[in-house]
């Protein structure tokens, strides 16, 4: 009773794993893409700006919860042992300690950017910009992490997924380097638009030439003189 009891345990940590591992790679491309979206300031009449950060707010938020479950399933998992020195410090797991290790990395990003987020109005606007930054690192390792160290890894379903997701985060980051190329040639066009203007069209204030000012009293002295 008692081995048919942690066996089904057993099974159902393994399945929190694997569940809350995919909803949280899932989750985080999301935010990824709303966050690439947001930079590139993609709005429409129905897609407003404050729905986009508030959709992007929720989706780290749950995110977050997400992967918090994820990483106390793995270190309450008895068959494979991870640890929770091995959750944050990286590639000191003995289960694929480099696949393993990646999770830690991306676990300890989106620690740092969640916790930056937190005390926005308390730090400097450049250092939040830059640790808001480790976000869109967090993606790929995370990704790399689902692959190697995941056991639906070379399933079809799970193929698809990161096909997905893959494709969503590529095309999110094409569009807004597109946009940065257009927004800054648009920016150099009007700078140099607004340089020549007051060079054609402002009345000339050049002094008149001591040789014209010259010849112009020689004319009055002789009208007098007549």
């Amino acid at each position: 009773m008692l081995a048919a009891t942690s066996t089904t345990m057993t099974e159902a940590v393994w399945y929190a794993i694997r569940a809350t591992g995919v909803v949280a790679l899932g989750l985080l491309t999301v935010t990824t893409v709303l966050g690439l979206l947001s930079a590139s300031r993609v709005r429409t009449r129905r897609w407003p700006a404050f729905a986009q950060v508030d959709l992007h707010k929720r989706a780290t938020m749950f995110a977050l919860v997400f992967l918090g479950i994820h990483v106390v399933a793995s270190v309450l998992d008895t068959y494979v042992h991870v640890g929770l020195v091995s959750v944050i410090l990286p590639f000191t797991s003995s289960f694929k300690p480099f696949w393993t290790g990646l999770g830690a990395v991306a676990v300890d990003l989106l620690a740092a950017v969640a916790v930056s987020s937190a005390l926005r109005q308390r730090i400097a606007p450049q250092l939040w910009r830059s640790l808001h930054w480790l976000a869109y690192a967090c993606w790929p390792v995370a990704m790399a992490h689902a692959l190697g160290a995941g056991t639906d890894a070379g399933q079809l379903w799970m193929d698809a997924i990161a096909a997905a997701c893959t494709i969503a985060v590529i095309s999110a980051l094409a569009w807004r380097i597109v946009d940065h190329r257009t927004t800054r040639e648009g920016a150099v066009r009007v700078g140099a638009t607004t340089r020549a203007v007051p060079e054609r069209h402002l009345p000339s204030t050049r002094r008149p030439s001591t040789t014209t000012s010259a010849a112009s009293a020689t004319r009055l002295l002789e009208r007098d003189s007549r």
